[in-house]
């Protein structure tokens, strides 16, 4: 009886130190820690004594939302599996609606793109034109998020905009339609007599690097002598997709670093494949430019591979990763700052926004108007670099 009493001994203190060796349900009635047996009796009794009946995965998903919020980090978020299911859909280019790109206003919406062959430019919209109501509906001191939610809809189905043009209303009539938006896209205009390249990246999404090489050797077959990189309103995405994009134009050496804690410093250098570095870029970046479009904009000013043009930058200086979780969920968590070639931290302090980039050459656009003045700089500053 004593040798088994000790050997029994042995393995529980065995199963102790190496729980993951449990069956699941097992492992958590043995190794449930007095947190853990807190929450689920908590839970229990609202679930048996509330006045009324609780679904026992809203508290949990509740619960982990409000611990997640608590870590006052506004870029950590908790998915419940609903929500992280829209989440990975949410890259998909089909947007329903009628092409424009907008910025809040206190009279309703001001109109800073129109898209190519968008039902907002077949009924002649154009940059700088003020949307004031939709419908019968004033927009005058309505949410930006309100505001919009009007104009969008189903594909086929009407809506009139009454728009502000020079301090003239008129009402437009447009037909909702489903729209493919372009994540990365790509012109040729011609500035002081050279041909230079425009290339617009919106988001770094999965195969946004493939895009923005793709459109850069379309606007180099054109003809194009430099490009101008715009990146404003650029609110980030995936780490991977900035080094990809960042290795059209840079062809070696460092890109970024990352470091977290519990995980060691990480070095991501260029893939190859660059364009010639005789071939001027300027990159073009505002307030939201941020996240892994800072990562991209700052290798370009380390590296010394193009000007910076524009406004500060947001000053992100952390990356998230995704994290699945057992109940189709997901943890969407900040887990280590970046730095950029030269070392640097564009963030505050841990999640603390910060100062960001500080522009090579200084140029804001005015919204209210049709001419777009921070591109217009950076089409003289290329231009002025071409050979």
């Amino acid at each position: 009886m004593i040798a088994g009493a000790l050997v029994l001994l042995v393995i529980g203190i065995w199963i102790g130190g190496h729980p993951s060796w449990l069956p699941a349900p097992l492992r958590s009635t043995l190794t449930a820690d007095s947190n853990t047996q807190l929450v689920n009796e908590t839970l229990d009794m609202l679930q048996h004594d509330y006045y009324r009946p609780l679904s026992r995965a809203a508290l949990v998903n509740q619960g982990l939302a409000s611990a997640v919020a608590s870590l006052n980090d506004p870029y950590s978020h908790y998915f419940d599996p609903k929500s992280y299911q829209a989440f990975l859909t949410q890259d998909n280019p089909h947007v329903d609606g009628v092409g424009i790109d907008v910025l809040p206003d206190p009279k309703g919406l001001r109109v800073i793109d129109v898209y190519t062959g968008s039902p907002a430019e077949r009924a002649g919209l154009q940059r700088g034109d003020l949307i004031v109501g939709v419908g019968s509906t004033s927009l005058a001191g309505r949410t930006a998020l309100f505001a919009s939610s009007l104009i969008k809809g189903s594909p086929g189905t009407r809506v009139s905009l009454t728009v502000d043009r020079g301090g003239h209303n008129r009402v437009v009539a447009l037909t909702r339609a489903a729209l493919v938006i372009p994540v990365s896209s790509g012109t040729v205009v011609i500035s002081h007599g050279k041909k230079i390249g425009i290339v617009t990246l919106t988001s770094f999404t999965d195969g946004s690097g493939a895009e923005v090489k793709s459109q850069v050797h379309k606007v180099l077959r054109a003809g194009a002598q430099a490009i101008v990189f715009d990146l404003r309103e650029n609110g980030g995405g995936l780490l991977n997709e900035a080094v990809n994009t960042a290795s059209v134009f840079i062809p070696d050496g460092t890109i970024v670093s990352t470091a977290g804690r519990s995980q060691p410093r990480q070095v991501y250098t260029a893939t190859g494949g660059a364009i010639a570095a005789s071939i001027p870029v300027v990159v073009l970046v505002d307030r939201g430019t941020a996240s892994a479009a800072e990562i991209v904009t700052g290798a370009f000013q380390d590296r010394h591979r193009a000007k910076v043009v524009g406004t500060h930058t947001y000053g992100k200086g952390v990356f998230q990763e995704i994290r699945q979780l057992p109940n189709g969920g997901a943890l969407d968590i900040t887990v280590g700052e970046y730095f950029t070639p030269s070392g640097r931290n564009l963030g505050g302090g841990g999640v603390k926004q910060g100062a960001g980039i500080s522009p090579d050459i200084y140029a804001v656009d005015n919204p209210h108007t049709h001419a777009d003045e921070a591109m217009a700089v950076a089409l003289a500053t290329v231009t002025a670099e071409v050979k």
